[in-house]
């Protein structure tokens, strides 16, 4: 289905067209799922903008939201822009310093958090920024001069419970109604791998114009469900969220991701968007459990032997007919789906590469995965592979109102309504990503086959050139080694160097549990990483995704780290991509071990 929007307030006047109908799920403190209905979420959509214009809050004036995904996020999401505000979204992980930049630098007036704990992070870091007020979602005591949210809501007619249908308010309708496409309509601070903090400008237009054309290939509607669990924060979370609500679809929020595997079975999806990080993870706790078992990990294996060989048919989006692979489909791959809820038809990944490997286990399983490709520049999607039959490896075809060009070195460069306005209070930063007739430098590197499929190759700053002039696309690589379960994240290194080596983040749970059948002590992670057993383990792995590559591309040497690598401790971004400058810097002692002989190395 595809879409007529000129703003995004046009997604919430689709979204309340449901009227009594459910619109959201929420999961309240008893774990009972409770309905949002289109009249309800008017009610209070129309209750908190009405408590922001009694602030002074108008057009052009920026509202930040610190908060896990509820919705109360929504909520606050489109009243905001409803009266031509725009809103800043920050990842609720984010340390009190971060918060502090992003709101100074946006000039906020007013943030709406979600817990006790955000509150304090805002509190101890105002005088740094120029809020206003304080909005926390929760309900919870010694807020100083918060306001709580839902004391906003029941102040006003428009009570958060009731299921009558509201009365409407033609004077709010006409403001959300006036927004104009040109409109600014929110910034979206992106430290992307580099580090550098960057706020996004998107107007009302862009959005509009991605989600007009982004899902018109799903015949989604009331029937199907979703679950709401990448940070809303994140572009590729929240244009999912706008687009279901388009479509009709309810979504039901999950705020934590260690939740997930519940809310599944519970919501049963019909519809699963996910990162490559939350695909790898699934992939490798069904290797954990398939290990447990000689039985099992034969049964796996030959099932999805069973797979591979129907992949031209699961990439033409139909079932396969032989007794072979009705047979592992029941006895082993069904159950592999049921994992996701066992309803789901629409499997998309999105936010980073989510590498062939993992693209064909899955396949080989019965799942083909639809991936997408977009930045928080391009609103965000440039392509979606949702063309049959779909290509391995594709993130798509470009969407129709979206121009591409490859440049000589293989950047791409796109240009289309849906190209952001600029980095906030940053001109130079803007004016470098633009070339002549507003082309917007990727930054990717990429190729188009003779069908019109583009293929990501990898990021045109993470390219390593060896010393010996050849150049190693790292992020293959580094998937390959990431699909084995013992492996939680990898950094190749050797730019400038002889040879490729890797830093390798083990996944900690599965090593531990490994180590611990093996009678090695684990609670020294440093030494566990130096056990010698443990090592070989590693090479092992390391050795087998070496058969794979080409020679100038073979991982000589490699380090096991004593750390996870997270957001939180800064080596990845909110879409789980690697910073690799910053775990370059954080281990330049083990990177320089590598590379210490090298001028008396033959390797």
């Amino acid at each position: 289905m595809q879409f007529d929007l000129k703003t995004v307030n046009d997604v919430f006047f689709r979204a309340i067209a449901a009227g009594p109908e459910r619109v959201m799920e929420w999961r309240d403190p008893a774990a009972k799922w409770q309905p949002i209905t289109g009249h309800q979420l008017y009610a209070r959509v129309h209750a908190l903008a009405g408590a922001l214009t009694g602030w002074g809050i108008g057009k052009g004036d920026r509202v930040a939201i610190l908060a896990e995904n509820r919705w109360e996020w929504a909520v606050a999401d489109f009243a905001v822009l409803a009266l031509g505000a725009v809103d800043v979204p920050l990842y609720a992980t984010l340390t009190a310093q971060q918060v502090a930049g992003m709101l100074a630098d946006s000039g906020a007036r007013v943030i709406v958090v979600s817990t006790a704990r955000q509150y304090e992070k805002v509190a101890a870091i105002r005088p740094q920024t120029q809020l206003e007020k304080i909005v926390v979602m929760d309900p919870v005591p010694e807020t100083g001069d918060a306001v709580h949210f839902g004391d906003l809501l029941s102040k006003t007619e428009a009570v958060p419970h009731r299921d009558t249908v509201p009365d409407r308010d033609a004077a709010f309708d006409r403001r959300a109604y006036d927004v104009q496409p040109d409109d600014l309509a929110t910034i979206i601070y992106t430290s992307g791998t580099t580090g550098e903090s960057k706020g996004v400008m998107l107007t009302h237009g862009n959005l509009a114009a991605n989600l007009n054309v982004s899902t018109a290939a799903f015949s989604w509607d009331r029937r199907d469900r979703a679950i709401s669990f990448l940070p809303l924060s994140h572009i590729t979370a929240r244009h999912v969220d706008y687009a279901l609500f388009c479509h009709g679809t309810t979504v039901a929020y999950c705020p934590q991701f260690d939740l997930l595997p519940a809310v599944m079975r519970e919501v049963k999806p019909t519809i699963f968007v996910g990162v490559p990080r939350v695909y790898e993870k699934f992939r490798q706790e069904v290797l954990r459990r398939a290990s447990e078992s000689p039985v099992r990990h034969r049964l796996l294996g030959w099932a999805l032997q069973r797979g591979r060989r129907h992949r031209a048919t699961l990439l033409a989006g139909s079932t396969p007919a032989s007794a072979g692979w009705k047979l592992a489909n029941r006895l082993v791959l069904q159950k592999i789906h049921a994992g996701f809820g066992g309803q789901v038809g629409a499997f998309i990944s999105g936010g980073a590469p989510l590498g062939l490997d993992t693209a064909g286990w899955f396949l080989d399983a019965g799942i083909r995965i639809q991936e997408g490709y977009g930045l928080t520049e391009t609103s965000p999607v440039i392509a979606l592979n949702c063309n049959l039959p779909s290509r391995l490896g594709s993130v798509g075809k470009i969407l129709p109102n979206v121009e591409v060009q490859l440049q000589p070195d293989g950047e791409l460069l796109v240009r289309g309504p849906s190209i952001f306005q600029g980095y906030w209070n940053k001109p130079t930063a803007t004016a470098e990503c633009f070339h002549p007739g507003g082309w917007f430098a990727t930054g990717d590197i990429a190729r188009i086959d003779d069908a019109g499929f583009l293929f990501i190759t990898d990021r045109k700053k993470d390219l390593i050139k060896t010393s010996g002039g050849k150049l190693i696309a790292p992020q293959p690589i580094e998937n390959q080694l990431k699909a084995d379960p013992l492996v939680a994240n990898a950094a190749i290194v050797g730019d400038r160097h002889k040879f490729a080596a890797v830093l390798l983040s083990p996944n900690f749970p599965v090593l531990e549990a490994w180590a611990r059948e093996k009678g090695i002590a684990v609670e020294d992670r440093v030494r566990l990483v130096a056990d010698p057993a443990i090592l070989a383990v590693y090479d092992q792995i390391v050795e087998r995704v070496n058969a794979t590559l080409a020679s100038f591309e073979t991982l000589k040497r490699f380090c096991l780290v004593a750390e996870d690598w997270t957001l939180e401790t800064g080596e990845l971004t909110p879409s789980m991509k690697l910073k690799r400058p910053v775990v370059e810097q954080r281990y330049a002692r083990q990177i320089a071990k590598f590379y210490e002989d090298e001028a008396t190395s033959h390797r």
